[in-house]
């Protein structure tokens, strides 16, 4: 995964709009989310949101520490009378994004919870 737009406007008063606005454009079965459940058993089918926690220049990445705002719901035995409701609980995870500035490559890690 490449996040081109951000790479380019590093050290600009749009970085972070840039940057929150490539991290919510990214097919979220791509980011770590089912493995930051903490509530839930699978993540849901709403739109999650990101915040910028914190951002690190280094010599050949540009690292950003993110918290990812998202719905995970607890699934039921899927028979035609289970009495639970699919209803999304909200979940909370911290990712970090590894931008490469040669090439805009950008490796993401679950944080711990």
């Amino acid at each position: 995964m490449k996040l081109t737009k951000s790479l380019n406007s590093f050290n600009t008063k749009e970085f972070n709009a840039v940057l929150k606005n490539d991290i919510q454009q990214i097919d979220k079965s791509l980011l770590p989310l089912q493995q930051g459940l903490t509530l839930s058993s699978v993540v849901g089918p709403s739109a999650f949101s990101a915040v910028i926690l914190n951002v690190t220049d280094t010599d050949t990445t540009i690292e950003v520490k993110t918290g990812i705002f998202y719905t995970g719901i607890i699934a039921g035995c899927s028979c035609s009378d289970d009495p639970l409701p699919t209803d999304e609980q909200n979940e909370y995870c911290e990712l970090q994004f590894e931008i490469n500035k040669d090439n805009a490559e950008t490796n993401i890690t679950l944080l711990v919870n």
